[in-house]
């Protein structure tokens, strides 16, 4: 018997080891070394920073759950209020309207209004979505894709599908980026990594809001393929008051407010809050647990941009309550999610700046027609 079956033979009769045991060589640059994490010079984890108490939900008065997080409001480039804001996340899909923006001027004449609003989309993965997303790309160029396969974001009834890269969230993004990279002349192989001529003037975009000086202390591949970098939550609020102040620059804003339904789809939160304000406000969801919004507002000439993070990740139902609060104060109507079963939301003050929480105040997180199912009838 050869060594290497002898040594990984079993004493007891079971078959040999087909895997050797041990660290394999270079394992210990892409494991960790430890179940409670190794600390990283300048950056926070997560149980390091003060997370803040955003909402909670309480049964017959008493708090049950109450969900932490990050909220953080930028006019123009000054910083109007941070709560928690300085926490360090990754900015994921949030950042579409940045990443497509690169290519802003290819897209302009050579796309729909349809297919600029489903580039920038993290979509539900509907037959409407699919259609935008592959109409951007001739059939014949569907093989490049790097889209991650995928099922449905959302699907209905009991519906058997197999993973498809069109079915992403991301492929209208991915499909708009190499229609931008061949206007550009750009190679499209390796168009997701990092040392690519698209990724290069993506942080460029970023830098426009953010300063020239300014660096990644990390960047990690997304969930759809392509590089995220961190960004403080206040970063990404400014960013979004950029993308409000230049939304006359390009197509981006227009589009988003056009087609809402192609941004996210059904039921989604960064959709309903386009179609509620009436053009004044862009949405975009980002796992995990971001919700970035532009806001066009009288009261802020230069750009309103507030971003919400929720600590724990995706939460669509405490980021809705935590989104009607915000625009309610700033004269925006945007409706209650589907209620909570036994319990009330309750907002906490602080998520909004100090002289608009009188108005906040005025905003229920229930509806009048909601039942107190948490309390037992009276006889």
């Amino acid at each position: 018997m050869p060594k290497e079956l002898h040594k990984n033979s079993s004493t007891n009769g079971a078959p040999p080891a087909v895997v050797a045991s041990g660290t394999p060589p270079g394992a210990e640059e892409i494991y960790p070394n430890s179940p409670f994490g190794e600390a990283c010079a300048n950056i926070p984890s997560g149980r390091d920073v003060e997370w803040q108490p955003l909402v909670d939900y309480r049964r017959n008065g008493v708090s049950e759950t109450t969900i932490h997080g990050a909220v953080a409001w930028v006019h123009g480039k000054e910083v109007l209020h941070s709560c928690g804001g300085n926490v360090l996340c990754y900015g994921r899909s949030m950042m579409k309207p940045l990443m497509v923006r690169v290519f802003a001027q290819e897209l302009a004449e050579t796309t729909t209004s349809e297919q600029k609003a489903i580039a920038v989309a993290s979509h539900n993965g509907t037959a409407e979505h699919v259609a935008a997303a592959q109409s951007l790309l001739h059939e014949n160029e569907w093989s490049l894709m790097q889209t991650p396969l995928d099922l449905p974001l959302v699907q209905f009834g009991r519906q058997v599908r197999r993973p498809r890269r069109w079915y992403n969230n991301s492929s209208g993004q991915h499909a708009a980026i190499l229609k931008g990279c061949l206007a550009k002349g750009w190679r499209r192989v390796g168009y997701t990594l990092p040392e690519h001529p698209f990724f290069q003037a993506y942080l460029k975009e970023v830098r426009r809001f953010l300063g020239e000086s300014w660096k990644p202390l990390r960047i990690a591949r997304d969930g759809d393929g392509f590089p995220t970098v961190s960004t403080t939550v206040t970063e990404l609020a400014r960013c979004y008051a950029g993308l409000t102040q230049t939304r006359g620059e390009d197509w981006l804003w227009e589009s988003m407010c056009a087609h809402p339904d192609l941004v996210g789809g059904f039921n989604r939160l960064d959709t309903t809050v386009i179609k509620s304000c009436n053009g004044r406000v862009i949405a975009k969801e980002g796992a995990d647990g971001l919700l970035g919004l532009g806001i066009d507002h009288p009261d802020f000439p230069q750009g309103l941009g507030v971003v919400i993070k929720i600590a724990h990740g995706w939460n669509p139902q405490a980021t809705w309550y935590l989104a009607r609060g915000i625009l309610g104060v700033l004269g925006f109507q945007l409706r209650n999610p589907y209620p909570l079963y036994r319990q009330k939301a309750f907002l906490v003050p602080h998520i909004v700046p100090e002289n608009l929480r009188e108005s906040l105040a005025q905003i229920p997180t229930w509806d009048s027609f909601d039942p107190n199912r948490e309390l037992y009838p009276t006889i």
